[in-house]
């Protein structure tokens, strides 16, 4: 028998679900736009250098990322940050550790910041971290491998991905300097893997180099590196401890001897060689003193400030190398002319040489214009 049509309206179905209790959205839109306008909301650079001058390291961080960015309005910012940061800077010790993978230097730096700190000094740890040629990816691994000296209050670590242009980590590692300075870090390590020319980039802004080596490597005098040896204002053997001291001992007399056949330093000072051990805390007092005695001596025969201001004026002919290849690596028509003139070398239809010549000629011609 059939129902009347509003009958079978009013009959429910047994797979219906009442419509329960409104359930609320699944992001809250008040919460996520007061987020988001918070991370687009950008410091001036006057904002920055105040929280540099207030000793804020949050601010300090930032201030650094915005100085290694690769944006233009980043960089025009960064500059203005350096500027004003400028008056303040200069009253620090700026000492640059190096040494081959193995040394120990990690664990050296953290030791020695250690002594560093408790003399009363604030340090600033700033690493030049090789990044990978292939993924571009860098280890960055130095407060994890710093986990004590992180933690303390008047320490800061900051590692630089080199991102496979050294001139250019290294440009913006000596603006880091200049940041941490205007901070309030009396003291500052600049560390380096070791390996290829990062040492000479370092040893261009610094006031000191302090070379680790490691005995019983088989490295002692065959794998001497005259250059690096050169700029060493002293070498420290790592790792003298348990039955590493007599070889040791026999490093430091090889190292000694070694000197000897380098010409005399243009600051005056005669390298040193020390045996030292972050584990049992040997010599750190020792090279500490070295230090400050090598800083006293340059001051006094005015090295010290010679030496900054050559270093000064390297790095104002290092800026405008690296800005001119950006330029013209970046210029469209050399971008176009060095896929042609690859391809052409490829196949053998022009020489390397006669092909750089040829991209250069397009980069000047369209520069005349």
């Amino acid at each position: 028998m059939d129902l009347p049509k509003d009958k079978k309206s009013k009959k429910k179905s047994v797979l219906s679900v009442s419509s329960g209790v409104q359930q609320p959205p699944s992001v809250n839109r008040e919460a996520f736009e007061l987020t988001r306008k918070k991370k687009k909301k950008q410091l001036t650079a006057e904002e920055y250098v105040n929280g540099i001058l207030n000793h804020d390291p949050v601010i300090l961080s930032q201030a650094i990322t915005i100085i290694e960015s690769s944006r233009p309005d980043h960089q025009k910012t960064g500059q203005e940050i350096v500027e004003k940061c400028l008056p303040y800077c200069g009253d620090s010790v700026r000492l640059g550790i190096t040494g081959i993978p193995g040394v120990g230097k990690s664990t050296f730096i953290e030791e020695f910041g250690f002594y560093v700190t408790s003399a009363g000094r604030k340090l600033a740890v700033l690493a030049i971290d090789p990044s990978s040629e292939r993924s571009g990816g860098s280890i960055l691994g130095d407060k994890t491998r710093m986990e004590k000296l992180s933690s303390d209050p008047n320490v800061f670590i900051r590692p630089s991905p080199s991102a496979g242009s050294l001139g250019g980590v290294a440009r913006k590692t000596r603006e880091t300097i200049f940041l941490c300075e205007a901070a309030g870090f009396d003291t500052l390590f600049i560390e380096t893997v070791g390996v290829g020319q990062s040492e000479t980039a370092v040893h261009s802004m610094v006031d000191f180099f302090l070379l680790l080596m490691l005995a019983g490597s088989g490295d002692e005098l065959q794998g001497i590196k005259r250059g690096i040896i050169e700029m060493a204002d002293a070498i420290a053997i790592t790792k003298a401890d348990g039955d590493n001291i007599k070889k040791s001992e026999r490093a430091k007399i090889d190292f000694r001897n070694a000197l000897h056949f380098y010409p005399p330093t243009e600051s005056g000072w005669m390298p040193r060689v020390l045996t030292c051990s972050a584990v049992t805390h040997t010599s750190l007092k020792e090279i500490w003193e070295m230090v400050q005695e090598y800083i006293e001596m340059t001051l006094a025969n005015s090295w010290f400030q010679t030496n900054r201001k050559r270093q000064s004026t390297y790095w104002m002919y290092k800026t405008i190398e690296e800005n001119l290849k950006d330029h013209f690596y970046q210029n469209p028509s050399v971008k176009k002319k060095l896929i042609k003139m690859e391809d052409d070398v490829l196949l053998d239809k022009t020489s390397s040489f006669k092909a750089a010549y040829q991209v250069l000629e397009e980069y000047f011609k369209k520069k005349g214009k």
